[in-house]
């Protein structure tokens, strides 16, 4: 029988929900040609191993084990890049979403001839079935900025519970941003033309298990994928958030300084140095937390990686000082002299350190699914049930 569904599942840490869920998607798709696409990254709880001892004996369960990548966004990209089916369900592992409806979903879009079936929240901003108080707000607010780059009037454009068609799916894939946790919204704002799309209602229910990956950072990414969609293809989103750190930096630098120059009475060149150090100290530690989360540094590596930036934002500041001079020397005002040679050093910085401090080197400028000539992930249509 030819393979109709694909039901991508991105896991982290979801050890305890994922044979409940997968014995619920068996009831709920029984007579539908389907495979279930886990795409794990990594998880400390094992929940990898789990799902492999299920895949040694049911050939309809497949697992992508990411190692070095992280984000919820890009794990769903490649788990729907890497099945044949012509249909690609997208879902939560911690239970929250209610499979049954999906079904419904995928006669829908087959035969309406949709691009696009989402499974619309009721009232998440009320909160009944699962939300507290404060996740509702946010979600709320979430869904209003979302409509900023939304170009379809989605009722749930928050939503990360959707049926697609992979010939949308291959239309916007090199478009993708792939970044934070709303794929969909990604997905919607990549379409350069109107969709056909339709909306099914289902109650959200509380997890069971496990703990929510919902936090500020999370939230910091879903920020950074709408700036990604506004000014993403002029100016690369990660090198305007490296900039935004360092000019928070350059407010720590200042008030270590006043701290140790006016109020510690240090001479002027000591506490010039520790406010340096300072700033980039707090640098490395806010860009490796957010600008390069998906490439973050842990134990041993964050401490080489701290060295590295040391060493790539001192070669820096002496580009800065050397092309500044020469501009000033040239008859350029101070400040004109100035601004270039701050440039410069932005640039520098943020090249060096994304190729060397956070290993990044070409990958940084182009995603795994963006590559030219490559296939990021292969398509199996064998490995099916």
């Amino acid at each position: 029988m030819p393979l109709d569904l694909a039901v991508v599942i991105p896991t982290l840490d979801e050890a305890a929900n994922v044979i409940p869920l997968l014995q619920k998607l068996r009831a709920a798709l029984h007579g539908i040609e389907w495979e279930a696409v886990f795409v794990d990254d990594n998880s400390a709880d094992g929940t990898a191993a789990v799902l492999r001892e299920v895949a040694r004996h049911d050939r309809g369960v497949r697992v992508l084990q990411r190692i070095g990548r992280q984000g919820l966004a890009s794990a769903c990209i490649e788990g729907m890049l890497a099945t044949a089916a012509p249909y690609i369900a997208v879902i939560d592992s911690d239970l929250q979403h209610d499979e049954s409806i999906l079904p419904r979903m995928y006669e829908r879009i087959r035969e309406e001839g949709l691009d696009l079936v989402v499974a619309t929240r009721e009232n998440p901003v009320e909160g009944p079935a699962g939300f507290t108080k404060r996740r509702a707000r946010l979600s709320d607010m979430g869904s209003r900025l979302s409509r900023l780059v939304c170009r379809c009037d989605l009722a749930d454009p928050m939503s990360g519970f959707f049926i697609v068609d992979r010939r949308l799916l291959e239309e916007v894939a090199p478009r993708l941003s792939g970044v934070g946790f709303k794929i969909l919204l990604d997905i919607v704002a990549s379409a350069r033309r109107p969709l056909r799309f339709a909306e099914v209602l289902y109650r959200f229910r509380p997890r069971l298990h496990g703990e929510s990956k919902l936090d500020i950072i999370v939230g910091m990414e879903y920020l950074e994928l709408l700036l990604d969609k506004f000014a993403g293809h002029v100016i690369p989103v990660r090198f305007v958030m490296f900039v935004l750190v360092g000019a928070l930096g350059i407010v720590v630098h200042l008030a270590v300084l006043a701290l140790l120059f006016r109020a510690g009475h240090m001479t002027f060149l000591f506490a010039q140095a520790w406010a340096t150090l300072a700033a980039m100290t707090f640098n490395y530690v806010v860009n490796n937390a957010t600008t390069f989360r998906d490439r973050r540094l842990r134990g041993v590596d964050f401490v080489g990686g701290l060295l590295i930036f040391y060493l790539a934002c001192s070669v820096g500041a002496l580009a800065n000082l050397t092309f500044a001079r020469f501009l000033l020397l040239a008859g350029l005002p101070w400040w004109l002299a100035g601004l270039p040679g701050a440039v410069v050093s932005s640039l520098w910085n943020y090249g060096v350190n994304a190729v060397f401090t956070w290993r990044q080197g070409v990958r940084a400028m182009r995603r795994p699914w963006q590559q030219k000539g490559k296939e990021c992930c292969s398509a199996d249509p064998g490995n099916r049930r």
